[in-house]
């Protein structure tokens, strides 16, 4: 079926630099200067047309927040319903057209942001949700490409899976887009989910409502045009910023909602399925629920660790875009033989990173997303200053005056069940407990049971038995495991992403296990000669 045609094969797209003299730097300067010196509307986009409500916000530069980029429309009840009909028809056409067709979209969508879109994404990313420009390229550039780069051949690899056929017979499968539409809910934290949560369902013949998070609008909306270069028809993804209780009253209520592609908290993931869950009886079909949620991941070091790959992962792991990561380090185990060595060093390299604007491409840091997300992570500071088993070792100041800025903040717990150790953050905040060199049985299953979450994980050891006994004891405590390397920074086709327990449903992102979730096969028998009696053989008189 599709083995007639081979699809381009997937590399992972390459790491511009932005070394000082090189050209992607000064290109990337310009397009800040441009962006950052206009503000625009950013209407909804549904079945292909601008539609205005009237009822707006604004996405502001979060280290600049008295800077207004864009005045952004927000969709309600109607407008779902909207999206909702236009996805439906356009579901009509998209969901004959050969896989290959739909693959050309999105590998031509690939090639445009590798090229002629790559500055506009990665600027609106690191103006839009202060990303620096590294975090920038490694996510809304070389992360979102090779999502559909490797997609696409993920998706032939499952297109070319068929059953065995007997002598007389043919047996196939047909791998069915889903009947209905599929909900994407995207977060801020990362261009590239937010662009691939709703293409991933549509390279698979599926139409998409898509609600990108608030603060991301601004991103979101050049995605959203972005796809229309690439040649997505109208109505396949329908783009409906708004309030999300709004948009999920009319969607997770109507009879056609065949699935909900997710990333975001688990509070929001769980009552999602909790409402999918009372109105299961009135959907055609049962909605498939793919959702990646929280974390509170852990970097665990054995008293035979390497202080300085230790250090450097510790901070690379926990400050990287401020620690609004889902995979972040939010929690430190360090045994007692190597905390006099890494106390002081710790204590000042975190002492000297770099906060500021992202336009000022020496600053390792930039802002916290928003003002909620200040609030939150301040109160955590602001707990731990006061608390008395646990005491901050450095950072801890939250400053909003210009930006919402939180220093990158060091904790060390007395205490292995302390509130920072335990709950998940998201912002710039590592909680550390120093536990006794001779008690690293009693760690491990510490770092297992500590949190409800079971996103990412890193172990460090020099001694393999301790890495093959962490390997074990942690088997089901991180769907990313890492071994001597910081527990962020997957790479599509090299380390599938997701998580399990409270944190998610662990369908690996840019893998072939997702995209099976957005499709239903139907398996086709044919017998070429059909038998003309009923009688078996059995049958014969004796």
């Amino acid at each position: 079926m599709s083995g007639e045609i081979q699809v381009p094969i997937a590399i992972n797209e390459p790491v511009c630099s932005y070394a000082r003299g090189t050209p992607e730097r000064h290109s990337l300067k310009k397009k800040l200067e441009e962006l950052a010196g206009s503000e625009i509307e950013i209407p909804l986009i549904i079945g292909g047309k601008e539609v205005r409500t009237g009822t707006t916000a604004t996405s502001v530069i979060p280290h600049e927040h008295g800077h207004v980029l864009a005045t952004w429309h927000k969709a309600g009840k109607a407008e779902t319903e909207q999206a909702i009909a236009a996805a439906a028809t356009a579901y009509k056409e998209w969901s004959r057209w050969p896989w290959q067709e739909r693959a050309t979209v999105f590998l031509r969508a690939a090639d445009l942001l590798a090229t002629t879109w790559r500055d506009t994404i990665n600027a609106a990313t690191m103006l839009g949700q202060s990303k620096t420009a590294h975090q920038a390229e490694i996510d809304a550039a070389c992360e979102l490409i090779d999502f559909w780069r490797f997609n696409v051949q993920f998706a032939e690899r499952l297109y070319e899976d068929q059953p065995m056929s007997a002598p007389g017979m043919w047996n196939r499968s047909e791998y069915r887009p889903l009947e209905g539409f599929v909900l994407a809910i995207t977060p801020f934290n990362f261009t590239s989910i937010a662009g691939n949560l709703p293409t991933a369902p549509a390279l698979m013949g599926n139409c998409t409502i898509w609600k990108p998070a608030s603060s991301a609008v601004y991103s979101a909306y050049y995605l959203a045009k972005l796809f229309e270069e690439a040649g997505v028809p109208p109505g396949v993804i329908n783009f409906i910023p708004g309030t999300a209780r709004h948009i999920s009253e009319v969607a997770l209520n109507h009879a056609d909602l065949a699935g909900i592609h997710f990333t975001g908290s688990t509070e929001v993931f769980q009552s999602l399925w909790k409402t999918v869950g009372i109105n299961i009886a009135q959907y055609r079909s049962y909605p498939r629920i793919v959702g990646e949620t929280g974390g509170k991941d852990f970097i665990l070091a054995h008293p035979s660790a390497d202080v300085d790959s230790l250090l450097t992962a510790t901070i690379r792991g926990a400050f990287e875009y401020q620690g609004q990561k889902c995979s972040a380090a939010s929690r430190l185990y360090v045994p007692s033989n190597l905390w006099p060595l890494l106390k002081d060093q710790l204590v000042a390299e975190v002492e000297g990173i770099r906060m500021g604007p992202v336009t000022d491409f020496r600053n390792f840091m930039g802002a916290v997303i928003d003002r909620a997300a200040y609030g939150t992570i301040q109160e955590y500071i602001d707990g731990a200053a006061s608390a008395n088993n646990a005491q901050i070792l450095v950072g801890g100041t939250c400053d909003d005056t210009d930006g919402y800025y939180i220093e990158p903040t060091v904790i060390e717990a007395t205490s292995p069940d302390y509130t920072t150790m335990c709950e998940e953050i998201f912002g710039p905040v590592l909680t550390l407990h120093v536990y006794h060199e001779n008690r690293w049985d009693q760690t491990l299953e510490l770092v297992d049971q500590t949190s409800p979450y079971a996103l990412t994980g890193a172990v460090f050891a020099r001694d393999r038995d301790a890495v093959q006994q962490a390997t074990r004891a942690l088997r089901h405590a991180a769907g990313n495991f890492y071994i001597n390397d910081k527990p962020t920074g997957a790479v599509v086709g090299q380390q599938p992403f997701g998580g399990a327990r409270a944190s998610g449903t662990n369908d690996k992102a840019g893998s072939m296990w997702n995209l099976m979730r957005w499709v239903s096969p139907r398996t086709i028998k044919e017998t070429f000669v059909p038998p003309t009696d009923y009688r078996y053989p059995s049958m014969e008189a004796n």
